[in-house]
């Protein structure tokens, strides 16, 4: 870069005044609260919210907040300088405290609600009021909406206190799920995975909550203790925090004409989504049938494709309904996730998630979700017979383009352009049989080992002489599939680009948030570097720490192995 166009870069924003400058609040310009609301956000207690597409809530602040992390790269690519999150005003908004404000600033935050679907069933039985109006952001509250950097950015406090749809719960996150959900989403990013961001990370010392955990290495599948831990606030980040089970309240609210204007409140919702996530590929000069079939199609390529990214480096969501699955097509809840260790298809690190939502399980998971999707943009289009033929040809052949997707994404993760379903089969057979480490095993392939010796690393348990020919001939297999495909230099580059040489291994993030508990954020910083280039070869210091199997006394260890959605 030159020096004169190194002077003409415009400076990252250094002050909170400048900052709230940048404030843009499209969604409670355009959209409609709840019109039993009231207007300066005082409203705590679980109620039910019959129509509306927010509430305006102001968050709990926390305590004396105290400060553990933030993200470097985040905050450059918004435009703001680090400084800003020493800056006491800036701290006070991103731990709960909006009391201080002044224009163009809003007083107070808001949150929204949503369905609940399980698999594709509706459910209302968990609703406080028995009829799904209780269901929505309990402890999630938007703050900040603006342009950054030429984007529009949406910043959300996880944690920052009860809200209409708290269903009588405190609002707060621990500390635990904190750093887990801040760690994540940054590792995710990285991993180069669609997903919400993370912008601070803030905790009291003087506030605990109470929740149930594992006491030590327990291995029972529920909490069996009482645990206190620090209340903290995490600003997650993201084009817009739209759910699949936002459009599918106000498509049930449409199709029970719960209201008047139920019919409307779908159409803008809908109109909100294509405005905040997909406006650069939809024209807006089209009929707005014409943009719903079109936001279909997007959806579906983004969905489709962000869960075989998810599978190629071995992410579980764990509770991948609706209401947890974002409508722009990006990683959003980062609650009962975990990262696949030792390979097994049905790995679900969730208690209570079920065989459904399981490693394997996503892609079905996600079609279920899409179903979700179409019927409730079936409902805008019931005097379009055209446009509702494409969408049911979309929906109706979901499954198709997942398969071509997922096959594509095994494909790359062995070095080949294509890929016949037996030799990943296999494959996968002789991970399970082995015990072996997915990241571990996968990452070895990426060598070309011509026999089974360099895997071995990464096989929790001993081989015996037949594996070790079973896997020799497979090993003979693929090379004569790779064999004048490309030169092998390339193809181990770009084996390396597809998998990551570290993964998630929570055994070393439950270190992290048990000492930022004491006040020791040494941790959590220290992965936020190691997380920073998966993809990258390890030293040898960063190889002996962060690439290593399970240790065995963490097997069936709860809070490790298993833990429930207690945050």
């Amino acid at each position: 870069m030159t020096a004169s166009s190194s002077a003409s870069t415009p400076a990252n924003t250094s002050t909170f005044a400048a900052f709230a400058k940048q404030v843009d609040y499209s969604l409670m310009q355009q959209l409609r609260p709840d019109p039993q609301s009231t207007p300066d956000g005082q409203d705590h207690r679980a109620r039910e919210v019959r129509s509306g597409h927010y509430v305006p809530v102001t968050p709990t602040p926390l305590p004396n907040p105290d400060y553990v992390a933030h993200s470097p790269e985040l905050f450059d690519a918004l435009g703001l300088d680090e400084t800003l999150v020493h800056d006491g005003d800036f701290r006070s908004v991103f731990s709960g405290d909006l009391s201080n404000v002044s224009e163009p600033m809003c007083s107070h935050g808001w949150a929204t609600g949503y369905a609940l679907s399980i698999y594709g069933t509706e459910y209302n039985q968990q609703c406080p009021f028995g009829n799904g109006n209780g269901y929505g952001d309990g402890r999630a509250i938007s703050v900040v909406e603006g342009m950054f950097k030429g984007r529009r950015w949406e910043m959300q406090l996880k944690g920052g206190g009860p809200t209409p749809y708290c269903r009588g719960a405190d609002g707060r996150a621990v500390l635990r799920s904190s750093v887990r959900e801040f760690l994540a989403q940054e590792f995710m990013h990285a991993l180069g995975i669609p997903t919400s961001r993370s912008l601070t990370l803030y905790v009291s010392h003087q506030e605990n909550v109470r929740r149930p955990w594992y006491s030590g290495n327990s291995p029972s599948m529920d909490p069996d203790i009482l645990v206190d831990n620090p209340a903290a606030i995490t600003t997650r980040v993201a084009p817009s925090f739209l759910r699949v089970g936002q459009l599918e309240l106000f498509a049930r609210r449409a199709r029970s004409e719960a209201h008047p204007e139920a019919h409307q409140e779908l159409r803008m919702i809908v109109q909100h989504l294509i405005e905040r996530n997909y406006r650069d590929e939809i024209d807006d000069s089209l009929p707005f049938p014409a943009q719903v079939v079109r936001l279909a199609g997007l959806f579906r390529e983004r969905l489709i494709s962000l869960v075989c990214q998810w599978m190629r480096v071995g992410y579980c969501q764990g509770n991948f309904n609706s209401d947890n699955c974002a409508a722009g097509g990006f990683t959003l809840d980062y609650g009962p996730f975990g990262f696949c260790e030792l390979f097994d298809p049905r790995f679900q690190p969730w208690t209570g998630g079920g065989i459904h939502f399981s490693f394997f399980n996503q892609p079905k998971a996600a079609e279920t979700n899409y179903r979700m999707f179409w019927t409730a943009l079936s409902m805008l289009l019931q005097d379009h017979p055209a446009e509702t033929a494409e969408l049911d040809a979309l929906h109706e052949s979901f499954s198709e383009a997942m398969q071509r997707e997922l096959d594509a994404m095994w494909a790359g993760k062995i070095g080949l352009a294509s890929v016949t379903p037996e030799l990943i089969g296999d494959l996968l057979e002789l991970m399970v049989a082995s015990k072996a480490d997915y990241t571990i095993v996968f990452r070895e392939l990426a060598s070309l080992p011509m026999e089974v010796t360099p895997l071995k690393r990464g096989f929790y348990v001993p081989s015996d002489v037949q594996l070790d020919a079973q896997w020799n001939t497979w090993l003979t297999r693929w090379h004569q599939q790779l064999s004048g495909s490309e030169e092998p230099e390339e193809i181990a580059a770009s084996m390396r680009r597809a998998n990551p040489a570290i993964t998630w291994r929570e055994w070393l993030i439950a270190q992290a948030y048990e000492q930022a508990a004491r006040s020791d954020y040494s941790l959590v910083h220290e992965l936020q570097t190691v997380f920073q280039n998966p993809y990258e070869p390890l030293s040898a210091e960063i190889a002996a720490r962060y690439d290593q199997l399970r240790p065995r006394e963490f097997f069936g260890a709860g809070g490790i192995s298993h833990y429930s959605c207690s945050s």
